[in-house]
């Protein structure tokens, strides 16, 4: 599952933004970023066997044997050549493939993307490209082959071994698959992430402790732990599931984070757990408030210039994207960030890091002085919600706990 950073949706139907000169972007303007932070790229391949009830990702069922495939990349390969000039002498540190299902582009088709990339872009010696894939497109030797095309990390979305909660949750693979799946990924790379949820329509503590215990069987570098939410605009949303009380869903994350520690994976993140060396660097510069290339059919993106930093978002319909890439412009909205929103952007995602993050990151990423969030940070030191000192914020356990009012007080001290 991919990393989500709230933007309002893209209109297909209205008027395409006009693509500007790079000369645009280097104007002077009200910040003053002494260097630019890491750059990574998205790409999203938006379409699914089946939609999920509680998907509101951009996503869209089609059969593998409809897929424009090669079209669709020749479309994502001149949205990024159109994008060049933003991002030009850059390396990019991670590269991340996420849908949707990638895993129903062949391996071929991955292979003609990644060397496509590679043309066009520098990427790091260290370069971690992760893809996503769900069991249910699941063949053996697919796996072995993403990775011979390029792939270093592949994300598994299991979301549950327990076949009545795959059914609920509308998964078109059952335990047995994913078991197959995971097996298969531990064989052929070296990391891997498994995509868990919890809190699911008629869990027990009991289920959710033996999904953990399954997931663990295979040793697992990484885990990505998430409890079901119901997002506005799905199935879910229109019918919605009986799911677990609070106190219910505060024991199975109790249980989670204790047998996940047991078996040496540390919660770096708030749904994320990793052995040493084995964290998600792409999902990391996210929480970093680094920058992001995004290209695909409703992609998102943020990217850094001297003077300010700009939000982008991509048609979202394939088949609009792809008229739209082909003819150089795929770009559906753009926004410069504003100033007061820029503490709270930062803190939306930086917070959710155990570690916190550096003072000077701040002051670096957002060119705004450290005196922009002195009244938030007091006022969350006051609350129990943070420790720092000199040098670095962390939450505290209880602000762990209660993130979204720690988040909420950035949110209403902006610059």
């Amino acid at each position: 599952m991919s990393i989500v950073i709230p933007l309002a949706a893209a209109d297909d139907n209205a008027a395409p933004a006009l693509q500007h000169d790079v000369q645009h972007y280097m104007r002077a303007g009200v910040l003053q970023l002494a260097a630019l932070p890491p750059l990574s790229l998205y790409v999203h391949l938006p379409w699914c066997l089946r939609k999920c009830p509680y998907c509101d990702f951009n996503s869209h069922e089609m059969a593998p044997q409809d897929l424009p495939q090669q079209r669709y990349l020749d479309a994502v390969i001149a949205d990024l050549e159109t994008a060049l000039p933003l991002i030009w002498g850059r390396n990019i540190h991670s590269i991340f493939i996420g849908g949707g299902t990638p895993s129903l582009f062949s391996p071929a088709s991955i292979d003609r993307l990644l060397a496509d990339i590679r043309a066009r872009l520098r990427l790091a010696p260290d370069c971690e490209i992760t893809m996503e894939a769900n069991p249910g497109t699941f063949e053996r030797e697919r796996f072995a082959a993403y990775r011979s095309a390029g792939v270093t990390r592949l994300s598994i979305g299991v979301q549950s071994f327990n076949d009545a909660h795959l059914r609920a949750l509308g998964r078109v693979h059952d335990g047995a698959q994913a078991r197959a799946a995971v097996a298969e990924a531990a064989a052929a790379f070296d990391t891997f992430n498994l995509d868990m949820m919890y809190a699911l329509p008629g869990q027990t503590l009991e289920q959710a402790a033996q999904d953990m215990a399954t997931a663990l069987e295979f040793s697992p570098p990484h885990i990505s732990i998430y409890h079901l939410t119901i997002e506005p605009n799905t199935y879910f949303a229109k019918f919605p599931p009986v799911v677990p009380e609070d106190d219910l869903a505060y024991a199975m994350m109790d249980c989670i984070t204790e047998r996940t520690g047991a078996a040496g994976l540390g919660r770096y993140e708030v749904s994320a757990y990793a052995r040493d060396g084995h964290r998600c660097k792409h999902n990391l510069n996210y929480w970093q408030f680094g920058d992001y290339l995004g290209i695909g059919a409703g992609a998102h993106g943020k990217l850094s210039f001297a003077h300010r930093i700009v939000r982008q978002v991509r048609f979202r319909d394939p088949q609009r994207y792809m008229e739209r890439a082909l003819a150089g412009n795929a770009l559906a909205q753009e926004e410069e960030v504003a100033r007061n929103e820029l503490p709270f952007e930062f803190m939306l995602n930086a917070l959710r890091l155990r570690h916190g993050f550096g003072l000077r990151d701040f002051t670096e990423r957002t060119g705004l002085a450290l005196s922009a969030i002195a009244p938030a940070l007091a006022e969350a030191e006051r609350k129990g919600l943070i420790e720092r000192d000199l040098n670095r914020v962390r939450p505290t356990e209880r602000g762990f706990d209660f993130l979204s009012d720690l988040q909420e007080i950035f949110l209403s001290n902006g610059a």
